[in-house]
């Protein structure tokens, strides 16, 4: 969701509900029925106010002095998230960071499924990763008319991303998840995630670089 807003809600708050619901798991799993948003603050280091503020976007939840259901406010916030179903996932490219993706069980556990990796590489087509499927690249279109899928993954090469995507688009696929150095074109109506690790590093290194002029 890069520079753009969703139903007026700012990139900021969206991109802090994956936290909310990763705190609201943890504390779920640790039997709290309620929390205060200062508690829950407390926790997320981020304001109380902050925290209200976020959460009247999409209705507040909470009640004056009675706090959060927890375990409601996990499930609402799966729903805006759009983590309440199942989401089917392929990966474009099985090299040594598709392969760590696709081996991360943890998608799973989100309702994140990756049902088959494509690559061109003779020596990794007709293999398989945890399970999961090699497949040559010019099964692509055949596979994606036989099975319902919501998000392309993108781990190849910067020079191959906007083909394989054109070819993701052109098969119905209105997500990709693109961890390829490239801004990708698509038409309007298909949702691109960056990821640009060596700009997040970059990021960290800013910050680590501030911190070095205050000490």
């Amino acid at each position: 969701m890069d520079n753009v807003e969703h139903k007026g809600i700012s990139n900021a708050v969206i991109k802090r509900l994956p936290r909310y619901h990763r705190y609201l798991g943890e504390l779920l799993e640790s039997g709290v029925e309620r929390i205060s948003s200062n508690d829950l603050s407390a926790k997320m280091n981020v304001t109380a106010s902050q925290i209200r503020q976020d959460l009247n976007n999409f209705g507040g939840f909470g009640q004056q002095g009675y706090g959060y259901n927890v375990e409601f406010l996990y499930n609402e916030i799966a729903k805006i998230l759009g983590i309440d179903h199942q989401n089917n996932m392929i990966v474009i490219g099985g090299g040594n960071f598709g392969q760590v993706l696709t081996n991360y069980a943890n998608f799973e556990s989100r309702g994140f499924i990756i049902r088959a990796v494509f690559d061109v590489s003779p020596e990794r087509i007709g293999k398989s990763i945890r399970n999961v499927p090699i497949l040559d690249m010019k099964e692509l279109e055949d596979f994606l008319g036989k099975n319902s899928i919501d998000i392309g993954v993108l781990t190849v090469p910067k020079e191959a991303a906007q083909e394989a995507a054109d070819r993701l688009i052109a098969c119905g696929i209105r997500a990709i998840w693109n961890f390829a150095h490239l801004d990708l074109a698509v038409p309007e109506d298909v949702v691109v995630e960056n990821v640009h690790l060596s700009e997040s590093l970059m990021q960290l290194s800013y910050r680590i670089s501030e911190k070095r002029k205050k000490s």
